[in-house]
């Protein structure tokens, strides 16, 4: 083939390989192994097709592979010609397939430039000749034949045929020799020193060689092969990692003892960091770390490189199911180092640290629950933590242990407190009791636990009725003055929800009748803004259904006072509360009316509703809810200055906003406040302006449902403050609860006189018009006259022109009469 063209040594190998083919299949005997064989050649032909149009680059290792094959085709078509073949040919044929796969395995290791696709046929032909046996290919009869045909060959045949196979067996010796000769010269140099490319042809050689079993467990023990792997995995090209991994994975399932060269912290380092990489490397990576990790100074060392188990938390909760599966078989086996099953912990897999719970030693447990306590947990953590089984270990160790289990356990069930699911989980498990008693407890040994004792009641009390019981709540109370600033904070906590439960009306009752309203106001005065808030929310739920001598419990400087906390507190939750307690005094109560006038309320409060933000929370909600209940007071229709008073401060803009904007009882106050203004309205308007005045008023101010000129400040018109078509679009919604003080609001409209005036108006238009022709005046204008000439006398004055000039159309009256 020297001189050649590489494009025509492949077409000169491709007829080599058909004219094989056509030797087999023209064969005298027809085998069932020249059949088969010639099967296997006409693959090797097809890929010598694919490699003609694919112009394999012409470099002297594929030269040689390709020699190679020329030589075992000369072969194999010296073989097929032979007389002598029939002798023996099953051994004859399974020795040259397999050297024509050897052959395709040295052009696979050379074949830089061939695609991944290309060389998986290559490999995938190159298996099925290494793996090619025809020991069962020929049946009874063809065996036979063959020893009969055997029998009546001459010496000089047999002669011939030894030579042949002499020549076979010369030439394999000659490949395994090759191959051997590649194995130490070329693979492990690759290995260690090869560029990106090299490494990956010499990795490709390596997994070929020890798939085939042509390289033993003393050969790479000698070469350092583990070693050289690890130290080219740092700074191999993906590809090259991927399948380094891969191998060093095969290395220790053919070999337990390679698990033990792999331990050193150098090697696992580079392995962790694959953990982060492409799923398919990430997948190999963990499945050999997870096989690693049955050696325990492995284990140690993996504990040990950051970043191992977070990623590993991460693979296992990804979707790659292979890699979740080894991840956790990991993890698993890395919690056997209570410090790892905290760090597994702190990243979101929590099982671990609740199996040390469970059935870890005191200390174990101790250590646990600390950690727990002291954790930055999210609500879902809170969540696993309680469906892992978090919750009754710890109420167990709280229960049975020593002091320092108790507040170890304690402070961590304070921390999953605060999910309402585990709440429940709580008050299930009985520890409410234990709580109690602890709460009420004088022994100082137990002073510390009280506080989270308290913490993890207030959030009880949140979700369950379990402690709507009025002594409880009385002792609480009492316990109020003798706490830390911490405790205290929580018992006002259970307090306001104890009073705030639907089934506690009776204690609420007992709480009023014992004094708690007047035990709750020296903490008004209280410096820390939480406990204020706490003292404010208690007194508010009291308050709701406290009437008449609610401002007497509060008292003049009280009242001063929470109008001065809604004025300087920067707390929403502090403002809202105090409001609320404001908006639950009587509106009868005309003294509480005036002490809030004086403190400047009305335009603190418009102040505070026309700063609000555009986002509505829970607190805002009350908020303005509480305001508007507030403004119902100080626009009473019974007293009108004090409904100006309101006006000329805003309130009606406010008002206009939370029909728009407020919610449902919002709505339904502030158009409660609308009507009482309007009320007033007719009363309040200007007629129309007399004939002697020289300049009219603005015909924008004119009213035609008060038939007069209204403003907002001063008449508090409906018309006039553009809330007709807000109240309509409410009706019109489906708030149902909203619908009577709407009503309420659009009925002052409707008034009698005003609803008259307009009907009187409307039908003496009409009859001014009708009247204009002479037949109606004659058949009509008699019956009409004694009702007009009634109304001209006793009717509005702003009728008496209209009437005037229908007398004068029945002649009844002269036009120059006063009434024009």
């Amino acid at each position: 083939m020297e001189g050649k063209s590489f494009s025509e040594v492949v077409s000169e190998l491709q007829s080599s390989a058909e004219e094989v083919i056509s030797l087999a299949r023209d064969s005298e005997t027809r085998t069932g192994v020249l059949i088969e064989f010639s099967i296997l050649v006409e693959k090797l032909s097809q890929l010598l097709s694919e490699f003609r149009d694919i112009k394999l680059i012409d470099t002297p290792p594929n030269r040689k592979a390709m020699n190679s094959l020329e030589t075992e085709l000369q072969r194999a078509k010296a073989l097929i010609r032979s007389s002598n073949f029939r002798s023996s040919p099953l051994k004859h044929v399974e020795d040259l397939t397999q050297n024509l796969g050897r052959s395709l395995g040295l052009l696979l290791f050379a074949s830089h430039d061939l695609s991944i696709s290309n060389k998986e046929k290559i490999e995938e032909l190159r298996k099925e000749m290494m793996n090619a046996r025809f020991s069962e290919v020929e049946t009874e009869e063809e065996t036979a034949e063959t020893e009969e045909e055997t029998e009546d060959e001459t010496e000089e045949d047999e002669t011939e045929g030894e030579t042949v196979g002499e020549i076979i067996e010369e030439k394999v010796g000659e490949i395994v020799e090759e191959k051997i000769t590649l194995n130490s010269d070329d693979i492990v140099l690759k290995l260690k020193y090869g560029n990106d490319e090299e490494l990956r042809c010499a990795l490709s050689g390596f997994n070929m060689l020890f798939r085939d079993n042509m390289i033993t467990n003393e050969w790479i023990d000698n070469e350092g092969i583990v070693a050289v792997l690890f130290n080219r995995l740092a700074s191999s090209k993906p590809n090259n990692r991927l399948i380094i991994i891969q191998i060093l994975r095969s290395l220790v399932t053919n070999n337990e003892e390679n698990k033990g060269k792999m331990a050193d912290i150098g090697y696992l380092t580079p392995l962790v960091k694959s953990l982060a990489r492409d799923v398919d490397e990430q997948r190999e990576s963990v499945g050999l770390l997870s096989t690693l990790s049955d050696v325990s100074a492995i284990r140690r060392r993996i504990g040990r490189i950051q970043g191992c188990i977070v990623m590993l938390v991460a693979i296992l909760n990804g979707g790659d199911q292979v890699a979740s599966h080894d991840a956790r078989k990991l993890l698993n086996a890395l919690s056997s180092n209570t410090q790892n099953a905290l760090h597994m912990a702190e990243a979101g897999y929590f099982k671990p640290l609740v199996q040390y719970l469970k059935e870890g030693s005191d200390m174990g447990k101790i250590l646990m629950a600390t950690a727990l306590s002291r954790m930055e947990l999210t609500d879902q953590s809170r969540a696993s933590l309680g469906e892992d089984g978090a919750i009754e270990p710890l109420v167990k160790m709280f229960n049975t242990g020593k002091l320092e289990s108790k507040l170890s356990s304690l402070n961590a069930l304070q921390n999953l407190s605060n999910l309402r699911e585990n709440t429940q989980q709580l008050a299930s498990s009985g520890i409410v009791v234990s709580l109690l008693q602890l709460l009420f407890s004088v022994t100082s040994v137990l002073m510390t636990l009280r506080e989270p004792a308290s913490a993890i009641l207030a959030k009880i009390a949140e979700s369950e009725s379990v402690l709507v019981n009025q002594d409880v709540a009385q002792q609480m109370l009492s316990l109020l003055n003798l706490s830390s600033p911490v405790i205290q904070f929580h018992l006002l906590q259970v307090l306001n929800s104890i009073a705030a439960h639907s089934a506690a009306s009776i204690v609420r009752r007992k709480m009023k009748e014992n004094g708690a309203i007047q035990l709750l106001l020296p903490f008004l005065a209280e410096n820390r803004t939480n406990i204020r808030t706490g003292a404010l929310n208690v007194i508010y739920t009291l308050s709701k259904d406290l009437q008449g001598d609610l401002t007497e419990q509060l008292g003049e400087n009280n009242l001063n006072l929470i109008a001065s906390i809604i004025s300087s507190s920067a707390s929403e939750s502090e403002k809202a509360a105090a409001v609320g307690i404001l908006s639950n005094i009587p509106i009868s109560d005309k003294k509480a009316t005036d002490i809030l006038k004086k403190a400047n309320l009305v335009p603190l409060l418009v102040s505070i509703m026309s700063s609000s933000p555009a986002t509505s929370t829970s607190t805002t909600v009350w908020m303005a809810e509480s305001i508007a209940a507030i403004f119902v007071r100080f626009t009473v229709s019974s007293d009108k200055k004090l409904q100006l008073y309101s006006t000329e401060h805003g309130v009606i803009q406010v008002l206009v906003k939370l029909l728009s904007n407020g919610s449902p009882i919002a709505r339904s106050r502030a158009a409660t406040s609308l009507a009482q203004l309007s009320q007033n309205t007719l009363s309040l308007r200007k007629s129309k302006t007399p004939r002697w005045l020289c300049v009219s008023p603005s015909v924008d101010g004119f009213c035609e449902v008060h038939d007069g000129y209204c403003h907002v400040k001063t008449t508090f018109c409906l018309i006039k403050t553009g809330v007709v078509s807000p109240l309509i679009k409410i009706l019109e919604g489906n708030e149902r609860e909203t619908d009577e003080a709407v009503l309420g609001a659009l009925a002052t409209l409707l008034q009698d006189e005003i609803w008259e005036m307009e009907a009187q108006e409307k039908t003496l238009w009409m009859l001014e018009r009708i009247f204009r022709v002479e037949d109606h005046r004659v058949e009509y204008g008699e019956s009409a006259q004694v009702l007009l000439i009634d109304l001209a006398q006793k009717g509005d004055p702003h009728l008496k022109s209209k009437t005037a000039k229908l007398l004068a159309q029945l002649e009844l009256l002269q036009l120059q009469s006063s009434y024009f």
